[in-house]
């Protein structure tokens, strides 16, 4: 067994215990630290393949910013946990039947039962380096599906605004139509003082 394939082996088996405590973790802060940990070693995977520029992007980007941003906005936000669990059992089922659907999908591709829809992988050019063979792929052959993955981001981003906003009572908040509505008559008071004796 040759180096490579002892790191491969290394790096395969802590992204995948690591991702498994991210959801199995009860700490929320412990979860973001295990992502973290998943990213840099899949930024090592990405080193054994070859492909230097994604595995930098993975670190800059996703640790540098969104896992850390995440982290952030988890120890900084009063997250009331116990109140978002209460409709847990709710959707349990339909929980269930998703996460069964894409453990079978997951197993399906891990033993290639399944042809990959997208077809095969565009080899790099020979005199082109990596991230301009990366770039010509995605902007051309997989397009719609680069749109595609933007708007599920998108929608994802809207989902936790949604769900972590929260009106609390008491706090002044500013109303747009209250400050256009707004006249002479009821915003300044002109009153006559008499010399010498202040308001």
């Amino acid at each position: 067994m040759d180096v490579a394939a002892v790191f491969f082996y290394l790096f395969s088996a802590v992204t995948v215990a690591s991702g498994f405590m991210v959801i199995a973790a009860r700490n929320p802060v412990h979860s973001v630290l295990f992502l973290i940990l998943a990213f840099v070693n899949s930024a090592g995977l990405f080193l054994l393949l070859g492909a230097e520029f994604l595995a930098m992007i993975l670190v800059i980007v996703y640790v540098g910013a969104v896992a850390v941003l995440f982290l952030f906005v988890v120890m900084m936000l009063d997250v009331d946990f116990a109140e978002l669990k209460q409709g847990f059992l709710q959707y349990l089922p339909l929980g269930v039947i998703i996460g069964a659907i894409v453990l079978v999908e997951l197993v399906a591709g891990a033993l290639t039962l399944v042809p990959s829809p997208l077809g095969k992988p565009a080899a790099p050019t020979p005199g082109v380096s990596n991230t301009q063979a990366l770039g010509r792929v995605l902007y051309t052959q997989y397009l719609y599906f680069f749109e595609v993955a933007g708007l599920v981001l998108l929608v994802a981003m809207i989902g936790a605004i949604v769900l972590t906003l929260r009106h609390k009572r008491g706090v002044r908040r500013q109303s747009v139509a209250a400050q256009v509505a707004r006249t002479k008559a009821t915003s300044v008071e002109v009153r006559k003082v008499p010399s010498r004796t202040g308001v």
